[in-house]
């Protein structure tokens, strides 16, 4: 409750120029650690670290004392992350029970998946969380454990992605009636499962840059649907809510479908894991919904006669923000 209740209170400042849009923009991403052995007691390794407020994080990777690299690591540098790849060789004992340590993890809000895949074909996910900053790796992980993993992502992911949390937080000022609201998010669900699904599993493909840009049009043009609808003007969200709810959560699906495929999927348990990511994601906006509408319902109680421009600044507010993340992503072309 106390992190939703941050994230209102990071947008309700950023109306008044106190927060970093652009840093919230690409702050939400977690860290991905990859280890696949590929002969007895060799793996390969995949480090990937996200851009944190526009610049490259400052995470590193420690391995075990056993552990020595057979190749250099190899950095690559894209729009939004760094990604490392190495081949490794550890002793006769393995990585079983071996601590692996993420250093300047606590002094960040990032979390990092760790994968990891045994000669045998068995997988094994677990989170690593500022708090503790490392991992002593264990045998594969049951479905219960990925279960629980990738329900957490998802609604952490939610809950750190201000893109996505804006565009809600418009439908909810834009909708009213319990019956349209529930109909219009049951729309944007489903929309965005389609989707994620569909780029997850590869039978969509679209750029992820493009996909971002316009997903900060699409909160642009709610913002311009409030704005209206204040005045009095008709909106077409207000009237056929369901409708636009829909078209853009299929957009805001290749959103989160971008996240899942930076961090990646267990091999073994793929349908299981995108469900529960999904699963999360869906919690972490239910929630998210829920807080805004107790708020909402705290300030009818007060029964004050705001002026017209209080009425109109979640308006300006939240166009602003996506005006300045569309820019943003534009110019990262």
């Amino acid at each position: 409750m106390q992190r939703i209740l941050l994230i209102l209170v990071s947008i309700i400042a950023s109306y008044v120029g106190i927060s970093d849009s652009a840093a919230l923009a690409d702050d939400s991403q977690p860290a991905f650690l990859e280890i696949k052995e590929t002969t007895p007691n060799r793996y390969t390794v995949v480090w990937r670290t996200p851009n944190v407020s526009g610049k490259r994080s400052e995470l590193g990777l420690q391995l075990p004392e056993t552990v020595r690299n057979l190749t250099p690591p190899v950095v690559r540098e894209l729009p939004r992350s760094k990604v490392e790849r190495r081949l490794i060789e550890t002793d006769a004992a393995g990585l079983e029970g071996k601590r692996v340590t993420i250093t300047g993890l606590e002094a960040t809000s990032i979390e990092v998946l760790v994968r990891i895949e045994f000669g045998t074909g068995a997988t094994t996910t677990s989170l690593i969380r500022p708090s503790k900053p490392w991992l002593v790796i264990e045998g594969p992980r049951n479905a219960w454990q990925i279960t629980w993993d990738y329900t957490v992502l998802g609604f952490e992911h939610i809950l750190s992605g201000f893109d996505h949390l804006l565009f809600v937080l418009a439908l909810v000022l834009i909708i009213h009636g319990t019956r349209p609201l529930l109909l219009s998010i049951t729309a944007f669900t489903l929309a965005h499962s389609i989707t994620l699904a569909g780029a997850t599993l590869g039978v969509l493909s679209v750029p992820g840059p493009p996909v971002e840009a316009i997903i900060a049009l699409s909160i642009i043009f709610l913002a311009s649907e409030l704005a209206k609808l204040n005045r009095g003007k008709p909106s077409m969200t207000a009237n056929y809510p369901w409708i636009v709810a829909f078209s853009f959560g299929l957009l805001h699906g290749l959103g989160f479908a971008g996240a899942l495929a930076d961090v990646g999927l267990p091999q073994h348990e793929i349908p299981l894991a995108l469900l529960m990511f999904n699963i999360g994601v869906e919690l972490g906006q239910l929630v998210f919904v829920s807080v805004v509408l107790v708020i909402m319902a705290s300030f009818r109680r007060l029964r004050a006669q705001w002026p017209f421009w209080v009425l109109q600044l979640p308006a300006y507010g939240i166009g602003s923000i996506a005006s300045l993340w569309f820019i943003e992503r534009v110019s990262g072309f």
